[in-house]
């Protein structure tokens, strides 16, 4: 018999502002699917941190918040034990999220007409926040190769070439498809860029949450060299589900850089995180390990369920299995169904609403994308809804 955890607790958000159970009706037109779509988890934030914020509310002045040494210190230090990065703390600038981060490095460390490289299926924002910036997109498709994605480097090498191209945007781990970038295939893509004086900012917002055998490696990390050229961005957002909170981390070890983000961002107005933001970051990385723990062992039993359930029920379909995340990118090419039909038929035929995979681009046609990172009740729900939607039973 299973030991309930407290991760099992159903905890009710619908009406509580919550994107992913109160925007059904705006994102998929419906508003009686489950949702396991959108990149947070339903799990309840680790008790650390719902204390300190207890103890901030109790003070009761909430006035401009300075982001103290000590918040700085919490997150070298889990850097140096959880990835063996020793960063330094004047590295580090803030910013709202990851999103705005990235956008923040597009505008700061290129021009309007250059080129950023993206490795598609890749997190939509990618792709919009270079448009919006008014640069180009150039893609280097990822290959699937045994149900798992690879890097085309040939395709790499000659668009890196290319004299407009200043920029590459990596996502490691990555999303949707959960690849734990190996050292030797960031090594490989950190001295092309180098040797082609491109920039990497690397998206690691999913590095917290990879499982054995897999382990993260922060591409900056790897040689001294690589940290003039690479800018890293980091939350304790999906991590430790905090996404409402609003606050992440740029770890910029190199001076020149650092000093064109924070140009940028003083012309934005940027000032300073939200006290709230600052006091959870903090107690996260300071105390929240043990529940993380917890909570990557849960996950992965739930990634283990949707492995068994798909085999065995609905063969049809395909899991990749994620090395790092709590997102389970599923093949649905063998359907032969349009991406509109295949949307149609999860979110009408079997009430859940799902990441569409042409969303991501090149390569994501055909794919869908479910998140487990919630209690067991409602994955094995999401599964009975899956099969109904594809076989009708």
């Amino acid at each position: 018999m299973r030991i309930l955890s407290k991760l099992d607790q159903m905890i009710n958000r619908t009406g509580t502002g919550a994107v992913k159970w109160d925007s059904l009706k705006e994102m998929f037109g419906v508003e009686d699917a489950l949702p396991m779509w959108v990149a947070d988890m339903d799990f309840e934030a680790p008790n650390p941190v719902i204390e300190a914020l207890k103890k901030q509310v109790e003070h009761g002045i909430f006035g401009y918040a300075a982001i103290p040494a000590s918040t700085k210190e919490a997150i070298k230090a889990w850097q140096a034990s959880r990835h063996n990065w020793k960063i330094e703390t004047d590295w580090l600038l803030f910013n709202h999220g990851v999103v705005p981060s990235i956008s923040l490095a597009i505008e700061a460390l290129t021009e309007k007409g250059d080129a950023v490289i993206v490795q598609s299926p890749v997190y939509t924002p990618f792709f919009e926040m270079i448009e919006r910036n008014e640069r180009q997109v150039v893609n280097n498709q990822l290959v699937l190769k045994d149900n798992r994605y690879q890097v085309d480097f040939d395709d790499l090498e000659q668009k890196l070439s290319a004299e407009e191209v200043k920029l590459l945007l990596l996502c490691s781990p990555h999303n949707p498809g959960g690849r734990v970038w190996t050292k030797e295939e960031l090594t490989k893509m950190a001295a092309l860029c180098q040797q082609h004086d491109v920039i990497i900012v690397a998206d690691e917002i999913h590095c917290d949450l990879t499982a054995d055998p897999h382990i993260h490696t922060p591409i900056a990390s790897i040689q001294e060299e690589y940290q003039d050229f690479i800018v890293t961005l980091i939350a304790p957002s999906k991590t430790f589900n905090l996404a409402g909170l609003q606050a992440s981390a740029i770890i910029v070890p190199s001076e020149v850089l650092r000093n064109k983000l924070k140009t940028v961002q003083a012309k934005r107005g940027f000032f300073t995180l939200n006290m709230m933001g600052i006091t959870a970051m903090e107690a996260a990385y300071r105390e929240g390990g043990p529940w993380l723990d917890e909570a990557i062992a849960y996950i992965r039993e739930n990634i283990q369920l949707v492995e068994h359930y798909i085999r065995s029920e609905i063969p049809e379909l395909n899991v990749m299995k994620p090395e790092g995340s709590y997102l389970i990118w599923i093949d649905c090419r063998k359907l032969e169904l349009a991406d509109d039909e295949l949307m149609n038929k999860i979110l009408h035929d079997g009430k859940l609403a799902l990441g569409q995979g042409f969303k991501y681009r090149a390569g994501g046609e055909g794919f869908l994308r479910m998140n487990v990172a919630c209690p067991r009740v409602i994955v094995e729900d999401g599964l009975k809804r899956l099969k109904k939607a594809i076989k009708g039973e």
